[in-house]
């Protein structure tokens, strides 16, 4: 796995002084190896003052344990898909309230995958294409396209499908994950300093916990202190430290939205890694600004 989740989870808050975001508190989506996104799970963010969870599903349960939240979400994944690695096009549809998010709708879709496993269908690479389409392919769609480090970008799906439907580059981000993993001597300096492979935007680097880091309970106010200190200490990233790591995405993301290539509804594709693919979209609807 590459960490997807948890810069998933670490964009989600509202920044602010003396808040504590949701995602410092628990971990609400489901982590694991291979694929562990085989819904579409429709995630609304409403900004409130208190904070609990509701499930389309489970109509009038409020769940305020995010722990019972992300069980939920496995067990509705499994009722639909079974428990042998399937997938299916229907959505969870899961409403999270906090006075520490944006008002925004995250849609979290299935990593890519090539070569089927359990019970997977044999187009699954296929399948999962057209669900990413169906949110990628709109015009006022933000596109955030991850990639992990350690591969090479020139094979990374993400990119290959940012480019497809967005062939100017006025609404893709790169974000590059794993630079901790990289081979000893190996960097991605080149790809951070948009050089190798140029977006219209960049590239924005973080670095994300390890699955033994999650094991371990490593909240992510820790994971984000280690990401900073990674990119101060590095001899080929401190130049760009300041624009670089998860704070600086969230920044960059809580400012498009109002960007002007974004009128109306805007939304951005984020990364579901997992260890079986090399990279990975999602989206983020952000509510239409009131005229």
């Amino acid at each position: 796995r590459s960490g997807g989740a948890s810069t998933l989870e670490g964009a989600l808050a509202l920044p602010g002084a003396g808040q504590v975001p949701l995602e410092q508190r628990a971990d609400f989506l489901p982590r694991g190896s291979g694929i562990v996104t085989r819904r579409p799970l429709v995630l609304q963010l409403v900004n409130a003052t208190t904070e609990y969870a509701e499930f389309l599903h489970c109509k009038g349960k409020k769940f305020t344990d995010f722990e019972e939240v992300r069980l939920e979400i496995e067990a509705e994944t499994d009722r639909v898909t079974g428990t042998n690695k399937g997938i299916s096009p229907v959505p969870i549809n899961l409403r999270v309230y906090s006075p520490h998010v944006l008002n925004l709708t995250l849609v979290d879709l299935p990593g890519m995958t090539k070569v089927p496993v359990g019970d997977q269908p044999p187009d699954i690479e296929f399948q999962i294409r057209d669900m990413l389409m169906q949110f990628v392919t709109k015009e006022n769609c933000l596109i955030l396209a991850v990639s992990p480090a350690n591969s090479d970008l020139a094979n990374s799906d993400a990119l290959k499908v940012a480019k497809e439907v967005d062939p100017q580059g006025q609404r893709t981000i790169g974000v590059i994950t794993k630079l901790d993993l990289m081979d000893e001597g190996t960097d991605a300096r080149d790809v951070l300093e948009n050089k190798l492979l140029p977006l219209r935007r960049g590239y924005i680097g973080v670095v994300n916990r390890s699955q033994k880091d999650i094991d371990g309970k490593k909240d992510i106010t820790a994971a984000l202190a280690a990401e900073r200190k990674f990119f101060l200490s590095h001899p080929s990233y401190r130049h760009l430290a300041d624009r670089m790591g998860t704070p600086y995405l969230q920044k960059v993301l809580n400012q498009m939205e109002f960007c002007s290539c974004c009128p109306g509804w805007s939304a951005m594709v984020r990364s579901r890694l997992t260890a079986t693919s090399a990279s990975w979209i999602q989206a983020i609807l952000l509510p239409r600004p009131p005229k």
